[in-house]
């Protein structure tokens, strides 16, 4: 299985990282890729009422940035068929980027954030108690700063042992799970 040859080291590859992936139309094609396993631009341009010509700019422009590869046994002349390829990115300390890469990483987050809210009000309104597939947790833990970035590892090594990064590596009966997680000092 072909994933992300390499993590943007440059603050000019995170840039152009965050642009690709803060563009919605862009985030809606990951959406589906990472919901069906495949699509071509046709089937994605009749899903997301778009044109081929625009969804197929766009699927190249994932593809160069390693979001996404073309399934060559699938494709035919001008179809192409694409997948979507395992992906993680830890965005480095904001004080360390270049004004282009934090201006970037706002409008990403921004657009995260947004759709992030409207999971957890969904989460809510689907809970069901402990045993439903929608759960909201809340808790509190004094930490040291050692003891959060192990917490952070021990979440992360969960996420990897239980998860599956592709659909077609999930079990018949699996649904993509919305996992967020955030960690922050409480203030006074």
């Amino acid at each position: 299985m072909q994933k992300r040859a390499v993590e943007p080291a440059t603050s000019a590859e995170r840039t152009a990282l965050y642009r690709t992936l803060a563009h919605p139309l862009r985030g809606r094609i990951l959406q589906h890729l990472g919901t069906t396993a495949e699509a071509n631009s046709t089937t994605l341009a009749e899903i997301l009422g778009e044109s081929t010509g625009t969804t197929s700019y766009h699927l190249r422009k994932l593809a160069e940035s390693g979001l996404i590869a073309e399934i060559p046994e699938k494709s035919r002349g001008r179809e192409r068929w694409w997948r979507a390829l395992p992906f993680s990115h830890t965005m480095p300390d904001p004080a360390t980027m270049a004004p282009d890469e934090r201006a970037a990483a706002e409008q990403l987050a921004t657009l995260k954030i947004n759709a992030d809210i409207d999971r957890y009000v969904r989460a809510n309104k689907e809970w069901t108690g402990p045993d439903g597939w929608a759960q909201v947790q809340r808790h509190s833990a004094y930490m040291t700063h050692v003891e959060l970035q192990a917490f952070m590892d021990d979440y992360m090594e969960l996420l990897r042992k239980h998860g599956h990064p592709l659909p077609a590596d999930a079990p018949a009966d699996a649904q993509l799970m919305s996992i967020r997680f955030f960690a922050v000092p409480e203030q006074d």
